[in-house]
């Protein structure tokens, strides 16, 4: 089929070096997917249409003007008929031909070819045979410099605010308006990645955009991501839009999307730390096992549990450790991270475990997976609390301040960046991060909020006014709680960390510098909230 799709793009090329510069511009109507059609798109569509009637090519047909055309076959034809359109019209030598052949979605394209009908540049792959440019064998790049990442990032209308953040971020960036072609370049080597973050859902992309292009990129030895971390795969159709992230390695995708180089095997030996909850009765048999599963890996142990084992440790807060393995439950991450700052992957050896990756029942399967480096690390922001001035704690959870008395109420103004919010009468106020919506603020009636929001969640306790409700800020503002009456308060850090707040003394509350690191293999914000929650209730 690839020769078939070379003759399509040789009609596409005829087609459209026939039309005047000044015409191809010209929006003649609004194409299937409810975006204005150009001349140039409609004619190099129209190509290819004619083709496959006069050549009777058993394949449907998907694509952005027309929309699906139903031959009757087994097979569908996904056809960007100009990629880089606006490049075409202004002369710009980046635009293309794409086009995939499929069943019905992303993951099941075995054929595909983008043809650059301004330089006569192609770029083809079969599934299981390669990817090829200009009948070259193309690869990845086989190396990560961090200092040295060249990207393409799209920087247009609607771009999200982390895509320009990205942008100061690494040393080379480029956006070229030409997708297939921007991931092409991924293909070959010529750059890391390729990143489309939109806010806005009309100009995220649709399957007609990247099918070939996919195909073409994990033929040489890449891959693309949804934005969470997740193999992207789309169906066969002009209404789902996606943003994703595509790269020549994972390593990439946890650097561009966490801001963090990923613990990989690549990057030569690592050191585990192993911190445990002494209170729990098979903790010294759990960490046997954990241990064994290391193998030959270089470990050091916490203080505590290496003394039950008779062996020598180091307390958690002065390991020189590349990551921590925790035993316990979100408590014992919780006490970790309030120690040291590397990424942290929990064992699940007490209750829900909200934040821990591995069960009891599948130690060795996690340890596993965590040496061949099958896994993300995801950072999460913490809440920097303030008193008198100075930072007394972070939190990954949540900030806490409510009477030191019990069924004592207290009043408390609340201040966003200093100005008067809320005056209320109630036991406490939780400030909550994203990570911590889905515990004590979950107990109070608050939302679940998706880790990747960037807000904090305010939640009254037994608030005596029914008014004041929960509150979603942005983690940009400066939260202040005011203990307004001559009566103490207690200031509880992630259920860690308690502090004796007198009557009359403010607290702010901002978003710190530093992040919390996650290890995970699941990235599914909604599958951990089914399975770690929903089938516990």
């Amino acid at each position: 089929m690839i020769d078939v799709l070379r003759a399509m793009a040789e009609e596409v090329k005829k087609a459209v070096s026939l039309i005047p510069d000044d015409q191809k511009g010209v929006n003649i109507c609004i194409g299937a997917d409810g975006t204005p059609t150009e001349e140039i798109d409609k004619v190099a569509e129209n190509a290819v249409l004619r083709y496959i009637a006069a050549n009777n090519i058993q394949l449907n047909v998907l694509s952005e003007e027309i929309g699906y055309v139903d031959n009757g076959a087994d097979e569908t034809l996904v056809l960007d008929p100009i990629d880089g359109t606006t490049n075409s019209i202004v002369g710009i030598p980046m635009y293309t031909v794409s086009m995939a052949i499929g069943k019905s979605s992303l993951n099941d394209v075995h054929t595909a070819l983008i043809y650059n009908l301004a330089t006569g540049e192609e770029f083809m792959a079969m599934k299981g045979k390669g990817a090829y440019q200009n009948g070259k064998r193309i690869h990845v790049k086989r190396d990560f410099v961090q200092d040295k990442v060249r990207m393409s990032i799209y920087l247009g209308r609607g771009a999200n605010p982390l895509a320009f953040a990205l942008a100061k971020r690494i040393r080379s960036t480029r956006s070229f308006g030409c997708s297939s072609l921007e991931m092409a370049l991924v293909a070959n080597g010529a750059t890391d990645g390729f990143l489309m973050q939109s806010d806005s859902y009309n100009r995220s992309m649709r399957v007609v955009d990247i099918a070939a292009s996919a195909l073409i990129l994990r033929e040489a030895g890449g891959e693309v991501y949804t934005l969470d971390g997740n193999l992207l795969d789309m169906p066969f159709d002009l209404t789902t839009r996606m943003n994703f992230l595509a790269v020549s390695n994972r390593i990439v995708f946890d650097f561009v999307m966490n801001g963090n180089m990923i613990l990989s095997p690549q990057r030569g030996k690592l050191r585990y730390g192993i911190y445990a909850n002494m209170k729990l009765n098979d903790v010294v048999d759990v960490t046997r096992r954990v241990v064994d599963a290391l193998g030959d890996e270089e470990y050091v142990l916490d203080v505590p549990i290496a003394d039950a084992m008779g062996l020598k440790g180091v307390p958690v807060d002065q390991m020189d450790i590349d990551a921590l393995i925790t035993i316990g439950g979100d408590g014992t991450i919780l006490r970790a991270l309030h120690n040291i700052e590397v990424p942290v992957i929990g064992i699940n050896a007490g209750g829900v475990g909200f934040l821990t990756e591995i069960s009891k029942d599948e130690i060795e399967s996690g340890i596993a997976r965590l040496l061949r480096g099958e896994y993300t690390i995801q950072s999460r922001p913490k809440i920097a609390v303030m008193y008198n001035g100075e930072i007394i704690g972070e939190a990954v959870n949540e900030a806490v301040i409510h009477s030191d008395s019990v069924a004592k109420i207290r009043r408390f103004k609340v201040y966003v960046n200093d100005s008067l919010t809320t005056d209320i009468r109630a036991d406490g106020i939780v400030l909550s991060t994203p990570v911590g919506s889905t515990s004590y603020a979950m107990s109070l009636g608050g939302p679940i909020m998706d880790h990747r929001v960037d807000a904090w969640l305010m939640v009254p306790m037994a608030a005596f006014q029914f008014a004041f409700k929960e509150m979603v800020v942005p983690s940009s503002v400066k939260i202040t709680i005011e203990a307004v009456l001559d009566k103490g308060c207690l200031l509880v850090i992630d259920g860690q960390n308690e502090f004796n707040i007198p009557g009359g003394s403010k607290i702010d509350l901002v978003k710190s510098s530093r992040r919390a690191l996650f290890i995970v293999f699941e990235t599914d914000f909604y599958s951990r909230v089914r399975k770690k929650l929903v089938s516990t209730l």
